[in-house]
C-alpha cells in the first residue's frame, strides 16, 4: 500500500519542517527500503501551504515507525492542523 499524508505548515516555519522531513524520510528508506516523496502546493492561504509526504510500497508496520519518526524529529509544533493519513492501492490490487 502507498501512504499520503497532508498538513499545513505556515510559511515561517517551511524551512525547517523541509529538511527534518527530508532527514525522516531518509531514515526510512534506509530502514524500510521504502520510496518517498515530499511535496508542497505552489498556491499559498492565509500564510500557509499544504504539504504532503509519500511512502510507496508500505511494510504493515510501517506507520507506526513512521509516527515515531516524526515525533523523535519534533514535527507536531510546525503543523498547523494534525496530519491526515490516507492509504491508496494500485488498482491491479484490487482484483
Amino acid at each position: 500500500m502507498d501512504l499520503y499524508i497532508y498538513y499545513r505548515v505556515h510559511q515561517d516555519n517551511a524551512d525547517v519542517l523541509c529538511k527534518r522531513v527530508l532527514h525522516v524520510q531518509q531514515q526510512l528508506r534506509t530502514q524500510y527500503g521504502v520510496a518517498s516523496e515530499l511535496k508542497r502546493r505552489l498556491e499559498q492561504k492565509a500564510g500557509y501551504h499544504t504539504w504532503m509526504e509519500v511512502y510507496l510500497n508500505t511494510p504493515a508496520d510501517f506507520e507506526l515507525a513512521l509516527q515515531k519518526a516524526i515525533d523523535a524529529a519534533e514535527l507536531g509544533h510546525l503543523m498547523i492542523d494534525a496530519r491526515h493519513i490516507e492509504y491508496f492501492v494500485g488498482v491491479n490490487a484490487c482484483a
